[in-house]
């Protein structure tokens, strides 16, 4: 009897692990292809290069079309998750590189007005004088 409930339990484990096998192979086949994050990261990239982020944050930008097209290459082997994190942080370096870039535009602008500024003021003294 002894060796029937140990045979029993065997068999029990060997079906639990087996089991608990394909519910992981099922969850990972689950996560679908992040087709909208992928399109989501595009727009950002698109959006960071019309803000000026070539001129104005060309690493952070370079990162994120990096990022992007290893998501995609991802997605064409199937590895969702993979794909889904590099998308991610594709698009979440395509959204520095357009701060940045609109940044750097703004503090240029700046410059620009400050410098107008002193010349206006320079000729405004010369004129008084």
């Amino acid at each position: 009897m002894n060796n029937h409930h140990s045979r029993s339990t065997q068999i029990m484990r060997s079906i639990g692990v087996t089991a608990a096998a394909a519910v992981l192979v099922a969850g990972c086949a689950s996560i679908p292809a992040p087709t909208e994050q992928i399109a989501v990261s595009k727009a950002a990239v698109d959006s960071a290069t019309s803000a000026g982020g070539n001129e104005f944050a060309p690493v952070q930008l370079q990162s994120a079309l990096e990022k992007l097209n290893a998501a995609e290459r991802a997605m064409a082997k199937e590895e969702n998750l993979k794909a889904r994190q590099l998308a991610e942080q594709a698009q979440v370096d395509a959204q520095l590189a357009a701060a940045t870039a609109r940044a750097a535009k703004a503090q240029k602008a700046a410059s620009e007005l400050r410098e107008g500024n002193r010349v206006l003021h320079q000729e405004i003294d010369r004129k008084a004088q």
